[in-house]
């Protein structure tokens, strides 16, 4: 992997906080059937000023319009991202939660994390992999319980385990194993 892989994350559609004035607008059209910047200024508890200099990029990349009355819209690729990112973070829970076993709230923010950093393929890759993880075929059941059997085994001694490689990884994991 080369080291400046790192670079590739200004190349991503989205940061998290353009992410979230994108599902915060769409929330509020959900919830009051109309945006105003002094909406979602109230939303993320900060300044009007502060709010319009968040908007300005995400107007300038029309992602959301404002119309001649001041309401805030989401654009068709507005839409299409915010839409993305939910699909991510409902996938990224349901991995972490359901079949890796991690805590709800934890899986929750971890979603959160990284929900708009999936590319498209990977996205749908992960789809199919849920999907096919959460089967009753019986191949994946006993793989399901094979594998939380492993959170069991780690006796918190970084320096042999092969999970934690020098570096505990479960002590302070907040993992169901059941």
């Amino acid at each position: 992997m080369p080291k400046d892989i790192w670079k590739q994350f200004g190349n991503n559609k989205l940061s998290h906080s353009a992410a979230d004035y994108l599902m915060t607008i769409k929330e509020l059209l959900l919830d009051q059937g109309y945006t105003r910047v002094a909406d979602v200024a109230k939303r993320f508890n900060i300044t009007r000023g502060s709010c319009c200099i968040s908007l300005k990029p995400l107007k300038k990349r029309s992602l959301v319009v404002e119309d001649q009355n001041k309401f805030l819209q989401l654009s068709d690729e507005g839409e299409r991202l915010v839409d993305m990112v939910a699909r991510n973070a409902e996938r990224l829970e349901a991995m972490f939660h359901e079949i890796l076993g991690v805590d709800q709230e934890q899986a929750a923010v971890g979603a959160c994390k990284i929900e708009h950093l999936l590319s498209i393929p990977t996205s749908m890759c992960l789809a199919v992999f849920i999907d096919y993880i959460k089967s009753d075929r019986v191949p994946v059941q006993a793989l399901r319980k094979d594998m939380r059997s492993h959170f069991t085994t780690c006796t918190h001694g970084s320096e042999n385990c092969p999970i934690c490689n020098n570096v505990c990884c479960l002590k302070d994991a907040q993992v169901d194993t059941e």
